[in-house]
C-alpha cells in the first residue's frame, strides 16, 4: 500500500472499504480546477512538441454539438482592443464512457453532472475565476420549468446544460469539458507527488482508511484523493474538508505552474499522457485551441485564479418535496454584470467574498 515520503509524517493505510461512486463525487471541486493549469501546461508543450498534440487529440472523446441553437445563445462581446472574455464549463462525471454517449446525443437520459464549475477568464486573461455551481441549485432549465441545475444534462445532453447555464449567468460558454477524476490520480503521480500541510492528524475512515499524520507530507494520487474526499473525521466536517480541498488545490497547482515542470518534456508528456484519456471536450478544444490558450494564459500564476460559489440564499424544499440549494438570483445577476463588464475582482470585492 503506498504511503508518503516523510516517514515520521507518513499517511499509513488502514483497513480499506468497498468502494462506493459516492464517495468519488467528494473534493471534485477542487480537482476540477486544476485542470486549468494542466491545459495551460500542455498547451505550452505543443507549440514544440507535435506528438503532444496528436496525443491529445486522439486521446480525448470529442462532443459532436455541444452547444444549443445559436439563435437560443447570448452574444460574445468584444471588449474595446477586440479579444473578448472566454468561458469554459467544467463538469465531472464518475466515468467518461457513461457519461460522453447521451451527452453527445442531446436527448434525455438517466445522467447528472456531479460537480460543475464555469472558468471566466476576463478579456485581460489576467486572472482567471473559478465559479462553482452547487449542483443542487434550483434553477430555470429551459423547456423543462424549474428543477436542479445537475438536471440538465438529464433532460437534453451537453446542450441544455450549457443553455442553462449560458440562461442563468448571461454569459457565452466557449468551451465545455466534461472529465473523469480518477484521471487526476494520475495526474498527481506525474507530478511526482503534491506536498500538503496536514493541519491536524485524521483517519480517511470514510473512504480508504489511510491515517494522515499532522504537518508537511508528500501524497501519492490515492492518498491525495482521500485527503480531499474526507469530512466524517472532523467536529466541523464539510468546513475543515473545504479547507483541506483548498490545501492541496494550492499544493497541486505549485508543481504544475513551475517554468521546470511546464518546460520538462517528459513531466509534460506524462502529464497529458495521463489525463487526456480522461477527458470528453467539444470539437473546437482541439490541441491547437489549447496551445492558443496557453499562450494567451502563460502569465497566470496560482495567484491569480480565484474560486468561488455561485451566490445562493440557503437550502429549502421545493414544491415537489425535494430538498434544494435557493439561488441568489440578484447577486446572480449582479455577478453576471460584473462578468460581462470586466468587474469581479470588484464584485468579490464589494461583497467581502474572499475566494482561495
Amino acid at each position: 500500500m503506498p504511503t508518503t515520503s516523510d516517514p515520521a509524517l507518513r499517511a499509513e493505510p488502514g483497513p480499506r472499504r468497498p468502494h462506493s461512486p459516492r464517495h468519488g463525487r467528494r473534493g471534485r471541486a477542487v480537482l476540477l480546477i486544476a485542470l486549468v493549469l494542466v491545459i495551460a501546461a500542455g498547451g505550452a508543450a505543443f507549440a514544440y512538441l507535435g506528438t503532444l498534440a496528436a496525443t491529445f487529440d486522439a486521446s480525448t472523446q470529442k462532443i459532436a454539438a455541444a452547444f444549443p441553437q445559436d439563435s437560443d445563445r447570448p452574444a460574445a462581446t468584444p471588449a474595446a482592443d477586440g479579444r473578448t472574455p472566454m468561458n469554459i464549463l467544467l463538469v465531472g462525471s464518475d466515468s467518461r464512457g457513461a457519461t460522453a454517449s447521451p451527452a453527445e446525443s442531446g436527448a434525455s437520459s438517466d445522467q447528472r453532472s456531479d460537480t460543475m464549475l464555469l472558468v471566466h477568464l476576463p478579456a485581460d486573461r489576467k486572472k482567471a475565476y473559478i465559479i462553482s455551481i452547487t449542483r443542487d441549485t434550483w434553477v430555470p432549465i429551459p423547456g423543462h420549468g424549474s428543477a436542479k441545475v445537475n438536471a440538465a444534462l438529464a433532460f437534453g445532453g451537453v446542450p441544455l446544460m450549457v443553455q442553462t447555464v449560458e440562461s442563468l449567468l448571461h454569459q457565452r460558454i466557449d468551451h465545455v469539458v466534461l472529465v473523469d477524476f480518477e484521471g487526476f490520480k494520475g495526474l498527481t503521480d506525474a507530478v511526482g507527488g503534491v506536498r500538503v500541510n496536514v493541519p491536524a492528524p485524521f483517519t480517511a475512515g470514510q473512504t480508504s482508511g489511510y491515517r494522515f499524520g499532522a504537518g508537511p507530507q508528500t501524497l501519492d494520487g490515492d492518498q491525495a484523493l482521500a485527503f480531499v474526499r474526507e469530512r466524517y473525521a472532523f467536529p466541523d466536517g464539510d468546513y475543515q474538508r473545504v479547507r483541506d480541498q483548498q490545501i492541496f488545490l494550492k499544493a497541486l497547482l505549485a508543481p504544475l505552474a513551475r517554468p521546470e515542470t511546464i518546460a520538462n518534456p517528459l513531466t509534460v508528456s506524462r502529464m497529458v499522457g495521463q489525463f487526456a484519456p480522461y477527458l470528453t471536450v467539444d470539437r473546437g478544444l482541439d490541441a491547437r485551441a489549447v496551445a492558443a490558450l496557453a499562450l494567451e494564459v502563460k502569465d497566470l500564476r496560482p495567484a491569480d485564479i480565484v474560486s468561488f460559489t455561485l451566490p445562493t440564499s440557503g437550502t429549502g424544499t421545493s414544491a415537489d418535496g425535494q430538498s434544494i440549494v435557493e439561488l441568489d438570483q440578484g447577486a446572480a445577476d449582479a455577478l453576471a454584470s460584473a462578468m460581462a463588464h470586466g468587474t469581479v475582482a470588484e464584485y468579490l470585492a464589494d461583497r467581502n467574498l474572499q475566494g482561495s
